[in-house]
């Protein structure tokens, strides 16, 4: 396991704030005396780093996925399978499958599949929670797609959170990609659109857990 570097920033200013708290922590035991309050406080400061860390941790993970294969972008949680009205890019109908991520899951962000990024747009938004049916449209996010070799198209979407306010992405226009190579990160809970062919083949149900780089969610036909 690694840790990401959009999180090396974070955890050092979070390591001088918790840092601080635990010298004042110090200075309340040395004037109360109270061994209990300084224990407890000093668990807390432990915990709070402990979850600021494990939030930007990168597993080891390998990739093994056939041509055809849509990998999963993120961990987190199946929220959405349904048919929509894409409006952005492909402006027809589409299946998407939704995943949501919570402060708890691995935030790294990964190429569903192969070959040549045709579009790549930010949105500034709003932040509302994940699961808002609007958030796909309303909230800020990051709307990419990657043409697989057999022609066929799939759009991802970063969409930010009520917690997540930043959202950071790699990849650019005509740059060839491959299938769970990293692409972006978004800090603090959120939740990634996966907008693929009406025909694709579909290896989710709702209410999985799914895991980036390990998980098929189906496949291009």
């Amino acid at each position: 396991m690694t840790i990401h570097r959009e999180g090396y920033l974070i955890i050092l200013i979070s390591a001088l704030i918790l840092g601080g708290i635990q010298v004042g922590n110090y200075f309340l035991y040395k004037w109360l005396g109270w061994l209990w309050l300084f224990l407890l406080l000093t668990l807390g400061v432990l915990v709070m780093m402990y979850l600021v860390v494990q939030f930007f941790r990168i597993p080891k993970r390998t990739v093994k996925f056939e041509g055809n294969d849509i990998s999963c972008p993120a961990d987190g949680k199946v929220v959405v399978i349904e048919e929509i009205e894409e409006t952005e890019y492909f402006k027809d109908k589409r299946i998407q499958i939704s995943i949501f991520m919570s402060p708890l899951n691995v935030h790294a962000n990964y190429n569903p599949i192969s070959g040549i990024v045709k579009y790549v747009k930010y949105h500034p938004g709003l932040f509302l929670v994940a699961w808002h049916p609007k958030s796909s449209t309303d909230n800020e996010r990051t709307t990419m797609v990657t043409e697989h070799a057999n022609g066929k198209e799939v759009l991802f979407r970063q969409i930010a959170g009520a917690v997540a306010r930043r959202i950071c992405y790699y990849i650019q226009p005509n740059q060839t990609v491959t299938t769970g190579e990293e692409f972006g990160f978004i800090k603090f809970g959120s939740r990634i659109d996966v907008i693929l062919p009406l025909d694709a083949k579909i290896n989710v149900k709702i209410g999985d857990k799914v895991k980036g780089r390990i998980t098929k969610l189906g496949e291009l036909t």
